[in-house]
């Protein structure tokens, strides 16, 4: 969590905090509605800790998730991606491709006829 967000979250503990303490002043002195009030206030300080520690947790995935992608070099492929690259490297020639693997160019080095008949 970075500085800024701690010291946000304090201050929201710290606002709840007071506000739960004039609740308590209210309902022993005071009008029921209005501790009522005061303690529904310091429940939404409550509700943005645990928003600020949500939002804590998107920004550290976000940042994982922008590492991984700038250094695509630094992890192999997925299966798929391995798959493909072994296909492409073991393709003949552009005849071969066109004819979908039944004839080859004359200069091809895989001049025997493939047949993709099952």
């Amino acid at each position: 969590m970075a500085r800024s967000s701690r010291l946000l979250c304090v201050l929201y503990l710290v606002t709840g905090a007071a506000l739960a303490s004039t609740a308590v002043v209210a309902f022993r002195y005071g009008s029921a509605w209005a501790g009522c009030l005061f303690v529904a206030a310091s429940l939404v300080q409550v509700i943005a800790v645990v928003r600020e520690s949500v939002l804590c947790d998107h920004r550290r995935a976000a940042a994982r998730l922008r590492r991984l992608h700038a250094a695509p070099s630094a992890h192999p492929g997925t299966a798929l991606d391995v798959a493909v690259r072994s296909q492409l490297d073991a393709a003949c020639c552009e005849r071969w491709w066109t004819s979908l693997g039944t004839d080859h160019d004359s200069a091809c080095r895989h001049r025997t006829r493939r047949s993709s008949a099952a």
